[in-house]
This record gives structure tokens, C-alpha cells and sequence, in this order.
């Protein structure tokens, strides 16, 4: 039987995924939405194309970090679309509701891509394998089969993420630099205050998952990824002194990979 039943839910299934069950991390300042606006916003609802952003038709839930600050850790809400089987784009989300915030953008590529990058653009890339096993990363709304064969498709799979703004840091607008991010490697990193509650608002436990994907196979990942791993810290210089000064450069000197 061919990979049907994950094309389908994800396909159907994907947008009855928990509704607003995960708010914004803050309010930003503005007046609110005039009437004008409102009624520009429904005519445009229904008179322009919205292609690309109908094609953002899979939704996974995971945690990241900042490179270079392993205790910078945040959920974060991925709304992605497959280009081809080989590369795939996501919109980063602070919730899933009306307010949500759009934190950053992940690339995914498959192994078979990230063997041709040269060797300074892999330090940019996290691997998935840990995330998938672990059930840490989650299809929410999918069903079990579905969930368990978009898992299949990503163990193996290499991501590049970049947050745009640090809503993580109550900070209330898109402050300075975009800050490169990784994705959790082993056992004992993530906090599990984030895990549960995560998995209170879902319904979920990422226990669970982890058993039930434990058929799943999954190579070792590629080397040149993870780059944090082997101390290596790879951030934007800072811009200001605004309140985002604890995630930029600076933040992360002296801090060492945990073993």
C-alpha cells in the first residue's frame, strides 16, 4: 500500500488540527483593526488568489533552540508545504490561533540533498532523526497511521531554521537580527516543563509517541550537521541594545555543548 493514507489526512485532516488551543506569546502594540480594515480584509478574503498559501497544508509541532544557547528553548508551531519528495517549506508560528505570531521559516531537504552541501552550509542545518523518535515532533489532529508515515518521511530529513522574531522573550515586535536555530539531539536537553505542557494542550503524550514509533528506521545522521554539537556558534551580530540583546551574539559566548 502505497504512502496514501498520510497524502490524504494531510491533505483533509491537517487544518481540524486543534484550532486555537495554543495562544501568541505576546500582544503587540497598534491600535486595534478599524472597520475600514475589516471590510478590506474580507474583500480581499474573497477576491485574491491565496495559492501558495493554500499549499501550507502540513502541520507539525516541535521545539527549537538558539544556536549557541541551549536554555533559549521554544515551541514552535511549523505550517509547512512540500515543493517536491526532496524539499519542503515551512512558516514558524508562536500558536496556532488567530493571534499567532510568524517567529521564522524552516527549509527541509532530504538526505539525498544535504550530501551535496558544502561543507560550510551543512553547519547550518539540524538533523530530525532525534525529533522524530523521540516523539517530540508531532503531526497534531493526524491519525495514528498518518502521523506514523509523515514521521517515516522525516527521520531522515535536515532542517535549516531561522527565527525572525523572539516572541519566546516577550519581545512584542520583530527586534534585530534573525537568529539561527537547532533542533534537540538526545535525551535530557529539552526542558520537559515545555514537553507537558505541550501535551496538555494537545491531548497528547509525546511518551506515547516515542514507543509507538520505535519500528521507525532511522540511520545515523549525516556529519557536518548539528554543528552546536561540536561548539561550533553560528549567529548574527547584533544590531542594538533593545531587550532581544540576550539572544543575539554575545549571549552565547562561554556557553558549551552539554555531553
Amino acid at each position: 500500500m502505497q504512502k496514501l493514507a498520510s497524502a490524504m489526512c494531510l491533505a483533509l485532516l491537517t487544518w481540524a488540527c486543534g484550532g486555537g488551543n495554543t495562544s501568541s506569546n505576546v500582544k503587540s502594540p497598534g491600535d486595534e483593526k478599524s472597520s475600514k480594515t475589516k471590510v478590506l480584509e474580507a474583500g480581499a478574503d474573497v477576491l485574491q488568489d491565496k495559492s501558495p498559501v493554500r499549499k501550507l497544508n502540513i502541520y507539525l509541532d516541535g521545539f527549537h533552540f538558539y544556536n549557541g544557547h541551549l536554555q533559549g528553548q521554544m515551541e514552535a508551531h511549523h505550517y509547512c508545504s512540500k515543493l517536491n519528495e526532496d524539499l519542503t517549506q515551512c512558516v514558524i508560528y508562536d500558536g496556532n490561533g488567530d493571534s499567532a505570531k510568524i517567529m521564522g521559516v524552516e527549509y527541509i531537504i532530504s538526505e539525498t540533498l544535504f550530501k551535496t552541501l558544502p561543507a560550510d552550509e551543512k553547519k547550518l542545518w539540524h538533523s530530525h532523526r532525534y525529533e522524530v523518535k523521540s516523539g517530540t515532533l508531532i503531526g497534531p489532529g493526524l491519525p495514528g497511521v498518518a502521523e506514523h508515515e509523515l514521521m517515516e518521511q522525516i527521520v531522515t530529513t535536515y532542517g535549516k531554521t531561522w527565527h525572525t522574531w523572539h516572541t519566546d522573550q516577550d519581545i512584542a515586535l520583530p527586534f534585530g537580527n534573525p537568529a539561527l536555530m537547532m533542533g534537540f539531539t538526545r535525551d535530557g536537553l529539552l526542558k520537559p516543563e515545555l514537553v507537558n505542557d505541550r501535551d496538555k494542550r494537545f491531548g497528547i503524550s509525546t511518551r506515547e509517541k516515542r514507543s509507538q514509533r520505535a519500528d521507525i528506521q532511522a540511520p545515523p545522521k549525516l556529519p557536518g550537521a548539528d554543528s552546536w554539537e561540536t561548539g561550533e556558534i553560528i549567529q548574527l551580530p547584533a544590531l542594538t541594545n533593545h531587550k532581544h540583546e540576550h539572544v543575539n551574539q554575545n549571549s552565547f559566548k562561554g556557553e558549551k555543548p552539554q555531553r
